[in-house]
């Protein structure tokens, strides 16, 4: 008889739990948004897909397509081709290419980035009826923003600019070569009024 009261008991205390938790939402302002026309502010921490920088002092990336993201990357899903131009220190990107479909959002390219040319995007509408539609070209995509900031728009190379470049390159090269063939030829070569042992 006594444990019937005290399961009366119990289910009456869980009774008025729940309904506390109900009334304290009930009084609590509606959240609901009017999706798609309003978007839902995202946390700072929120982990999109990555993207480039755009970086404040240059109005573009800081990518040099090294490539450690891509070697980084456990599902490989990062394809980076880059080029030395004529009269730049470093090599730029000429194609930066990311299968997100693949992507486990595990942030080592963000990480392991030296030049930090990678963020997470705030984008979370990442739906599409294609496999293409998640394939993202990050030099594209980057133009968008450009565009959408007002900012100077970073053209991507074409194929004749890629062509050139490298042809630039490999004469420069073949220059470096040509000249530390010379150099070690003189210094072979005996100075004037030396004597040559045989």
């Amino acid at each position: 008889m006594i444990n019937y009261f005290k399961e009366i008991l119990v289910g009456f205390w869980s009774l008025l739990a729940g309904m506390a938790v109900t009334i304290r939402y009930f009084t609590k302002p509606i959240v609901t948004v009017q999706y798609p026309r309003e978007k839902i502010p995202m946390s700072p921490q929120y982990r999109g897909y990555p993207q480039l920088i755009i970086d404040p002092e240059t109005q573009t990336h800081r990518c040099i397509a090294c490539e450690m993201c891509s070697r980084m990357c456990p599902s490989q899903l990062i394809i980076v081709e880059g080029i030395k131009f004529p009269g730049e220190k470093q090599k730029r990107a000429t194609k930066y290419i990311h299968e997100h479909y693949y992507c486990s959002l595990c942030g080592l390219c963000t990480e392991v980035c030296p030049t930090s040319a990678l963020e997470y995007s705030a984008e979370y509408r990442l739906a599409g009826y294609r496999r293409e539609d998640a394939v993202i070209d990050h030099l594209l995509q980057l133009q968008q923003r450009q565009q959408a900031a007002g900012v100077p728009i970073t053209p991507v190379p074409t194929e004749a600019d890629i062509a050139a470049a490298a042809a630039a390159e490999a004469a420069a090269k073949e220059a470096k070569e040509k000249e530390a063939k010379a150099k070690a030829a003189a210094a072979k070569k005996p100075a004037p009024g030396e004597e040559v042992k045989e």
